[in-house]
């Protein structure tokens, strides 16, 4: 039996719907009328990190899980390694971040998932990391501004980021969990093809749709307040001190695992704007 979490999010949701018509699955969801994967061997639970009793229920019998962070301001993680071990669980994915290999990166975000990494390789299961770049998801956060007023507005547009499609993370977690003992001890970095700075992702987006969209850089100080508007101010600032790794050039690095273990190139932003042009439109 395969444990998802996160099937409600980004990542998770891909990699539910990647298994779900192949492999006995239990999906553990905080909201279970939220979870749209549906399959022959699909079973989805009611339960959260916090609550002990419904993590017990949820890794019965499970032999491998996928592990997505619940909360940055809690021990999630760590209360998801201990549930697992009682429950004999032998090998945990967990989904973190590339960030985490930068040394400069010491924002709470990055902090946290470095903590949340230790419990995971010092749980004495095995293991395996994943450590994106940032998702081209992110980008639906232009969506309004860009139906609306046919701008894209951001911080830095000139920072390259070697941003990954989602469904990309999916597939070489599939591959975790469903080849036993051939991705275990393993830490993976996973971009996409090539660094595109946002202001390249607008003229991308813009192909996509048929018409020229233009940037708008903000300063930090509309950057903080648009954040603050959407984040608790811890959050905010991580994400505002990554900004300022990208901007120095810091996530631009490219990865070849995706072509190494799929057997085919990451997804391009070009791609998944052609894909997702309709949530623009």
């Amino acid at each position: 039996m395969i444990l998802v979490t996160g099937a409600t999010g980004t990542v998770g949701g891909e990699v539910a719907r990647l298994l779900a018509a192949t492999h006995p699955l239990r999906i553990l969801a905080r909201r279970p009328e939220r979870v749209a994967v549906a399959g022959p061997a699909v079973e989805v639970v009611a339960g959260e990190y916090a609550d002990r009793d419904s993590l017990d229920r949820a890794l019965k019998g499970v032999r491998v899980a996928f592990l997505v962070t619940g909360s940055i301001g809690d021990p999630d993680d760590v209360r998801f390694v201990e549930a697992a071990r009682a429950a004999g669980v032998r090998h945990l994915v967990k989904l973190s971040a590339l960030a985490v290999t930068d040394p400069a990166a010491d924002d709470l975000i990055t902090s946290r998932q470095r903590e949340n990494e230790s419990a995971v390789r010092e749980s004495g299961l095995a293991w395996t990391l994943l450590r994106p770049r940032a998702f081209m998801t992110n980008t639906l956060s232009w969506a309004r501004s860009v139906r609306e007023d046919g701008v894209v507005r951001a911080l830095y547009g000139d920072a390259p980021n070697a941003t990954v499609d989602p469904r990309d993370i999916a597939e070489v977690a599939a591959l975790a969990l469903t080849e036993p003992g051939a991705h275990e001890g393993r830490a993976y970095a996973l971009s996409g093809p090539a660094a595109v700075t946002a202001a390249e992702q607008t003229a991308l987006l813009g192909d996509a749709l048929g018409r020229p969209l233009r940037f708008e850089e903000l300063g930090p100080e509309r950057a903080r307040a648009a954040l603050l508007a959407r984040y608790p101010q811890p959050v905010a600032e991580a994400l505002l001190h990554s900004a300022e790794r990208q901007r120095a050039g810091a996530k631009a690095g490219v990865s070849p695992t995706v072509q190494e273990l799929t057997g085919r190139p990451a997804r391009s932003y070009a791609e998944w704007a052609r894909a997702n042009a309709a949530a623009f439109a």
